[in-house]
């Protein structure tokens, strides 16, 4: 494996150190410009939330974006990626290297065993902090949904759902979904 190109000695990593890493099957994540790696998600994940985005893509209204593999940056030294969000769709006419937490809506993180902690601490804090409504945690080994709300700069649970029945929501959108057709 390469080593990734280092910022000068002492600086913490930027979003614009991410454009010089290699293309080399890792995941970056930048937590308070400290650079996170890992491997890329295995099947299992992948296809959980490709499932669940493309129930969520078949239920939004015009205007709003269902989306993957984009991260979302408050601020220079935070850059993290949601397995699946919701965000406006001017946000992506806007361009540039990450979207700005305001536009988005929703994140929802699938949970790994191997870095679970990052979705369950790092990224809860990173995305409350930055204001963004809505967080989703789905845990496939409990094939469940948590949804929480942003109140105040801190996730509270507003929801837990499980496998069985339809649950039904109006945030981000109206919208309902089956845990069967996730899992």
């Amino acid at each position: 494996m390469t080593s990734p190109v280092r910022p000068g000695r002492g600086d913490a990593w930027t979003v614009d150190d991410l454009q010089d890493l290699p293309e080399d099957g890792q995941d970056y994540e930048i937590f308070d410009g400290s650079l996170l790696v890992s491997p890329h998600a295995d099947v299992r994940h992948g296809a959980i939330a490709n499932r669940l985005r493309r129930l969520l893509d078949r239920q939004a209204p015009p205007g709003l974006f269902v989306g993957q593999d984009i991260g979302v940056s408050a601020r220079r030294s935070s850059y993290v990626v949601p397995d699946v969000f919701v965000a406006r769709e001017s946000a992506l006419e806007r361009g540039g290297a990450a979207l700005d937490p305001a536009d988005v809506l929703l994140v929802i993180e699938v949970i790994s065993p191997s870095n679970a902690g990052r979705d369950l601490v790092l990224k809860r804090h990173e995305y409350a902090v930055a204001g963004i409504p809505r967080y989703w945690i789905v845990e496939p080994r409990k094939q469940s949904l948590t949804v929480l709300e942003n109140v105040g700069g801190v996730y509270r649970e507003a929801a837990p759902v499980t496998a069985s029945g339809t649950w039904r929501s109006d945030h981000p959108f109206p919208l309902e979904l089956s845990l069967a057709d996730i899992f």
